[in-house]
């Protein structure tokens, strides 16, 4: 069976790093058209394409106007950030109990090359991939809970890294986030379970801080 990426999964997966990087605004169109004109092909790939998106939460289907990235008010943030702070706080308490010690060295590796990635772009942002890229899906699955890992891998996911994005770029918050990513891995590597998830927690709510912080700023600009 060929492991080739069918038209739709390309679209759908180079949309998704477009959204998460803030190259696709939120509220910013995106048509079957538009779509067919950049890639080529047929309508239908193109609507599944938008379809997968919509599932992701990336994208909502809005009447007489189609479909638009999703733009989430400050209060709709604020309820997934509440729900995010107090599952990945438990998810990192229980990778430091569960996770072995080749999964921890994978972390540690993961973030060496997190390090070079900042470093090439010269501190000015911190893009993770998705999956077994990104550290916090790395946690997440190291807590070898299967329910928290739907929860927050799944309808939660790719919205979060959305938003994570943004707080990343802002000035000196790549590496500063980078420090609190290794000093997280650092009591997972301790098997200090407590301090790992106090470490989360406070990682978690300086990302909001930060965003609430942007999106007064952005406001204030409209």
């Amino acid at each position: 069976m060929s492991e080739t990426p069918t038209l739709a999964e390309k679209v759908s997966t180079e949309l998704t790093t477009a959204i998460v990087r803030g190259e696709l605004k939120p509220g910013a169109r995106v048509s079957e058209q538009m779509l067919v004109e950049k890639y080529g092909g047929s309508r239908a790939p193109m609507r599944e394409a938008i379809q997968k998106l919509e599932a992701r939460h990336l994208l909502i289907r809005i009447p007489h106007a189609g479909a638009r990235v999703v733009s989430l008010t400050l209060a709709e943030l604020r309820d997934i950030y509440e729900v995010r702070v107090e599952l990945e706080s438990m998810a990192c308490r229980l990778a430091a109990e569960r996770m072995t010690d080749v999964e921890i060295a994978e972390l540690q590796q993961l973030l060496q090359n997190h390090e070079d990635s900042i470093k090439a772009e010269q501190g000015q942002s911190y893009y993770q991939k998705a999956g077994d890229l990104d550290l916090h899906y790395r946690l997440i699955r190291g807590s070898k809970n299967d329910r928290l890992h739907q929860m927050l891998c799944g309808e939660l996911y790719h919205l979060v890294r959305m938003y994570r994005y943004q707080t990343s770029t802002s000035e000196k918050r790549p590496l500063q986030a980078l420090q609190e990513h290794q000093r997280i891995v650092e009591a997972i590597a301790a098997r200090d379970a407590e301090l790992a998830e106090l470490l989360m927690r406070r990682h978690i709510q300086t990302s909001l801080r930060n965003l609430e912080q942007l999106l007064a700023e952005e406001e204030g600009r409209a």
